[in-house]
């Protein structure tokens, strides 16, 4: 059974394989989570409580896929585990409407992030243990993502 469940974590760490990409796995497994939120907004759409239970949802299946990935491996942040993207750009884009503007400001603006991880990004990734030091780096990306595309979009003054 552990077989079984270790086999299917690094399935869902690596993003069912985007993470094997050869030159830049963050952003492509950013860019294969790009239909499953689409697909995960036709059912949220407009319900701030079930997007929110969206966004801590896949961030809780994230924090478990890439804890036993970690151990699996015996590696911590392993370039191939790109669930934290995913869960990092879901908390981005799902509360706006799936359109070209939304995506590719908020496609944008998260690699940013992530890649460049100014404070506190890049506190909660180096400072915080283990799979929650992973993932929860890229969940606040994806929620400073979002408040800027509100804030540049949406904000009425």
């Amino acid at each position: 059974m552990s077989r079984i469940i270790d086999k299917s974590a690094v399935a869902i760490a690596t993003w069912f394989g985007s993470g094997y990409a050869p030159k830049a796995p963050g952003t492509v497994g950013t860019l294969a989570a790009l239909p499953f939120i689409w697909i995960l907004g036709h059912f949220v759409e407009s319900h701030l409580v079930l997007q929110a239970a969206s966004v801590a949802f896949i961030t809780l299946i994230a924090l478990f896929a890439t804890a036993r990935t970690e151990a699996h491996w015996k590696l911590h942040d392993d370039p191939r585990i790109v669930i934290d993207e995913v869960a990092g750009i879901t908390a981005a884009l799902i509360w706006f409407p799936f359109d070209w503007m939304h995506v590719l400001v908020g496609f944008v603006i998260f690699r940013i992030l992530d890649i460049w991880k100014p404070w506190p990004i890049g506190y909660i990734d180096e400072e915080i243990p283990g799979a929650a030091g992973t993932v929860l780096d890229d969940v606040f990306a994806g929620l400073v993502t979002g408040l800027t595309i509100y804030l540049t979009f949406h904000h009425q003054t």
